[in-house]
């Protein structure tokens, strides 16, 4: 039986308990770590199910498919970067270009808390979407909106407080951003290395309008 496939539910459902809400939550939590280590392909349900000592079969009591799996993984991801974008790039009490340096230590921490294993889903997501259901592109790319409004609210700051030139078109500049930073994370992920972070952070900030 293909992962894809919905499967219907025999006998009655688990009640929606706590204790549910948790074993959903722990799975989610799992297909995370695999989505940031690996292609949606190549991630198995079994090895989901293994990691958090769910039965197998219990999968489709919390999951209709492995595509709503990884729909309801990317909308965490999406707001836990979503915090994690708030407390850095969307830092008021920071300098608004501080807050991209912010942004960027902040990766650099976490990639090397996990020996640069672990990358961006959207990135990892994106490269892979010509395989993926047509849902995922919709999501994918209504998340990257969102972390270019951040951007761009961030470099709207910078002109009004003159750190770059008021001619900046700071839409275009959000985009080229997130645009090389996604490329960044993946060479990083490549090299185990933070340099590809720190030189695109570093040609980008060079290259603002001043």
């Amino acid at each position: 039986m293909s992962e894809n496939t919905v499967v219907t539910r025999r006998g009655r459902p688990p009640k929606k308990n706590a204790e549910s809400e948790d074993i959903r939550a722990m799975l989610i939590r799992s297909g995370t770590v695999a989505l940031t280590e690996n292609s949606f392909a190549t991630v198995g349900i079994d090895g989901i199910l293994r990691s958090v000592g769910v039965p197998k079969g219990s999968f489709y009591y919390y999951f209709e498919s492995k595509e709503h799996f990884g729909l309801a993984v990317l909308d965490s991801y999406a707001g836990y970067f979503a915090h994690k974008l708030s407390k850095t790039m969307g830092n008021k009490t920071l300098q608004p270009l501080d807050r991209i340096t912010a942004f960027r230590d902040s990766a650099k921490e976490g990639m090397a808390r996990y020996d640069y294993k672990r990358g961006c889903i959207v990135g990892n997501l994106a490269q892979e979407i010509g395989v993926l259901p047509d849902v995922f592109r919709d999501k994918l790319k209504g998340i990257l909106d969102a972390w270019q409004a951040v951007a761009r609210e961030c470099l709207n700051d910078a002109i009004t407080d003159n750190s770059i030139n008021a001619s900046a078109n700071t839409a275009e500049l959000a985009e080229y951003f997130w645009t090389g930073w996604e490329g960044a994370v993946m060479r990083a992920k490549l090299l185990a290395s933070p340099e590809p972070l720190d030189i695109f952070i570093k040609h980008f900030l060079a290259g603002l309008p001043r």
